[in-house]
């Protein structure tokens, strides 16, 4: 069966592309084979996490590229010649801009652990986004999967989760909650989607 061409940008442990290795597997993702996964962080954990199932990974930082537009530039080199047809940013932490999004228009998504349109935009990752729910004192959060687009968790809402807060939550509780209960949930599945929506594109384009 034909299957959509994956590339995993990641920045540290990699534990959604854990999620994503394991859906693979377990055939939750099935339409779609991750090939590539890259890092813009030398030693990340996540390239090990590649190694060890038999995916092709690579380093590249802004610092070694010559900066931001030098980055942009060597990452869809690297992706257009292996024909990478979609793209996951899972704990990705580098903004891409307009010229890199319009170059794969309805073809990258990201894992954000808020409900967007709460905790998100520029400034928004990681554990800031616990640490600002809980300040706020908001009862419910979760995660959103979205399409990219040059506008910070600015694009389209594929899927969402919610998740309870709990009294005495601290951000790092918090964060492996809403890891466990959503982000490793809904990461793999709108993958799926994605990649379901993408084969009938090529289909339609090979009638």
């Amino acid at each position: 069966m034909d299957k959509i061409k994956i590339a995993v940008l990641v920045s540290g442990g990699g534990t959604n592309l854990q999620a994503l290795i394991d859906a693979q597997k377990s055939g939750v993702l099935s339409s779609g084979e991750i090939v590539l996964v890259v890092s813009n962080v030398k030693g990340a954990y996540a390239l090990e996490r590649a190694a060890n199932n038999g995916i092709e990974a690579l380093t590249l930082t802004r610092k070694s590229c010559g900066g931001q537009e030098g980055f942009e530039t060597s990452l869809m080199q690297e992706l257009d010649s292996r024909g990478i047809e979609f793209i996951i940013l899972a704990g990705f932490l580098s903004i891409l801009t307009k010229r890199f999004t319009d170059h794969y228009p309805g073809r990258i998504i990201n894992v954000h652990p808020a409900l967007i349109p709460s905790f998100c935009g520029e400034g928004f990752y990681g554990l800031k986004v616990h640490e600002a729910a809980l300040s706020y004192g908001v009862k419910v959060t979760g995660a959103t999967v979205h399409y990219v687009n040059e506008v910070p968790d600015g694009g389209q809402i594929i899927l969402q989760e919610p998740v309870r807060i709990e009294d005495g939550d601290t951000p790092e509780v918090l964060q492996l909650r809403v890891m466990e209960q959503a982000e490793w949930k809904i990461l793999p599945r709108a993958a799926e989607i994605v990649c379901q929506s993408l084969l009938k594109e090529k289909d339609k384009i090979s009638l």
